[in-house]
């Protein structure tokens, strides 16, 4: 079984995609345009062979590049778990003559009014939405559907360049800070609770479902400082309050065409109950939801993906044995980091229920937490019962404090 993968060094997450497929029998070559010397050692460890290209981003360049480097030997898998790279995948696959999800289909989980074209038309409720590449059509946009709208690029991900609008003094400032934004979609604004739906599907019927919900919403938490954003699984999928949710993703996967791999789905319910579709990516979703999910039952997805990508198989349990939140932590002040604070007294009051923690280091810079949501760090906790968990996660936002002071 030869694999390429396509970006195995980044986002940091990824060396452990490439030494999953490793461990279930893969030879594995990565293409990417970091240098081979500095690629994490989990990668180099688990890769038989690397190309690197002037840029990733560059679809044409790049498939040129892997056929001439590929030559004549046969490639069984092309595969990748960042979103901008999920289009070259799918070209690489036809020219390869690989299995797996062909341009086409794919094309539906990353541009996202042909998304919702595609749901909609299967009888699904997404939001009221177009395509608008000019800022007139923006504005005709916003009269058809009435504020608030939400504003977001067509290709994007993570809730970069994603804006509510709730007014024509705000779309005229929005309408600026998107201009470097070739596409967006311009859609109705739902009010409600966020959800995931997240998996890994072989030829297209999920081996492994999660849910996770938003708290708050990520357009919040993008939007405010202060706060410590969390993102929790959970545990019991069976409650009647989700299976409204849980159908729609399952009607989403069918419409879309969903085929071997992981997915990533986002949606809401509304007040009344309504479930409403968001938006879905056909890789797994980000900020170390994967290894959320792998504390939530004690499992591990990297190698289970891996397993079905490459032989269409999945042998992890299945049981959920836990609820897992991840809090994402912003320093006070500007600079470097200077101190943390708290930490030592949650470490020895809730030790049993701590996964992982992975503050940024004292003297090290701020992130810019408007373009990452994990932000100045974060820690994941873990608790079998729901509010145990949510209890924890909000010990973490109110006693664990980074302190950072410019020099």
């Amino acid at each position: 079984m030869k694999v390429i993968f396509l970006g195995p060094s980044y986002p940091p997450e990824m060396p452990d995609y490439v030494r999953g497929l490793a461990e279930v029998g893969a030879t594995v070559y990565g293409v990417g345009d970091t240098p081979q010397s500095m690629l994490p050692q989990k990668t180099k460890k688990a890769l038989s062979g690397y190309l690197q290209v002037r840029n990733l981003f560059d679809e044409r360049e790049v498939a040129k590049a892997v056929l001439r480097w590929v030559g004549s030997e046969h490639i069984d898998r092309v595969e990748t778990i960042w979103e901008p790279m999920v289009l070259t995948a799918a070209t690489l696959r036809e020219y390869l003559g690989c299995p797996g999800m062909r341009r086409n289909v794919v094309l539906g989980f990353r541009d996202k009014e042909i998304m919702k074209a595609r749901i909609r038309a299967a009888g699904l409720r997404v939001p009221h939405s177009f395509r608008c590449v000019t800022e007139s059509e923006i504005r005709r946009a916003a009269d058809v559907i009435g504020f608030p709208i939400i504003i977001k690029p067509i290709a994007g991900a993570g809730s970069a360049d994603t804006y509510r609008v709730d007014d024509q003094a705000t779309l005229e400032k929005v309408l600026i800070a998107v201009r470097h934004v070739p596409e967006v979609s311009c859609e109705e604004f739902v009010e409600g609770e966020e959800f995931t739906f997240d998996g890994i599907a072989i030829d297209g019927r999920p081996a492994y479902i999660n849910v996770a919900q938003y708290l708050p919403r990520p357009l919040v938490a993008r939007t405010r400082e202060d706060i410590s954003p969390v993102i929790c699984t959970i545990r019991n999928l069976g409650q009647p309050a989700l299976r409204p949710g849980l159908k729609l993703g399952y009607g989403v996967l069918k419409a879309l065409g969903m085929g071997t791999g992981f997915f990533h789905m986002e949606w809401y319910r509304k007040a009344n109950g309504e479930v409403v579709f968001g938006e879905i990516g056909c890789r797994a979703g980000g900020a170390h939801l994967v290894d959320q999910m792998n504390y939530t039952g004690d499992i591990d997805l990297f190698r289970e993906w891996a397993r079905a990508v490459c032989w269409k198989d999945f042998r992890a349990s299945t049981d959920r044995k836990y609820n897992c939140a991840i809090i994402f932590k912003r320093a006070h002040g500007q600079g470097r980091i200077q101190g943390v604070e708290g930490l030592d007294q949650f470490r020895e009051r809730y030790h049993r229920w701590i996964c992982t923690e992975r503050l940024l280091p004292v003297g090290s810079h701020r992130r810019n937490w408007k373009q990452t949501l994990v932000s100045d760090g974060f820690m994941m906790v873990r608790h079998p019962e729901w509010h145990g968990a949510l209890e924890l996660a909000d010990a973490v936002a109110r006693t664990v404090h980074l302190h950072a002071e410019t020099p």
